[in-house]
């Protein structure tokens, strides 16, 4: 593994009330038509920067981004759909000098027999989002 390592979301949050930075890595389009973390009741703020574009296509800024807004000396919990761009994201922010960790599940979950994500999850985990 070549990055700090996996959490389940409830470490995660965990891990963000703790002091890490929470960053999202889903589209824009995810963040607006499925939600996003809510982590105020910790007051802190998200941080919302796309691993990849809509249409696949890497984002050349990611690491750019996050060096503009991620605090170096904390560690980073990075959070896509299912847990799989995030383990990308995070192995690129520790090749570039972070402590990043993968959150397992992402945001919606793996999708059920049906195709629903509504298996695990940030969501389905009843942690905060909105």
């Amino acid at each position: 593994m070549s990055y700090a390592g996996d959490l389940t979301p409830a470490q995660a949050w965990a891990k963000v009330a703790d002091g890490a930075t929470l960053v999202d890595v889903r589209t824009a389009g995810e963040w607006t038509h499925i939600g996003v973390p809510d982590t105020a009741t910790l007051d802190v703020a998200p941080l919302f920067i796309q691993w990849t574009f809509a249409d696949g296509s890497a984002n050349p800024e990611f690491l750019a981004s996050l060096r503009a807004a991620a605090p170096a000396d904390k560690p980073l919990v990075l959070l896509c759909r299912s847990g799989a761009r995030s383990v990308a994201a995070a192995e690129a922010a520790t090749a570039a000098g972070f402590t990043a960790f993968n959150v397992l599940e992402g945001f919606e979950g793996v999708p059920d027999a049906y195709g629903d994500r509504v298996v695990n999850g940030w969501k389905n985990s009843k942690l905060p989002w909105k």
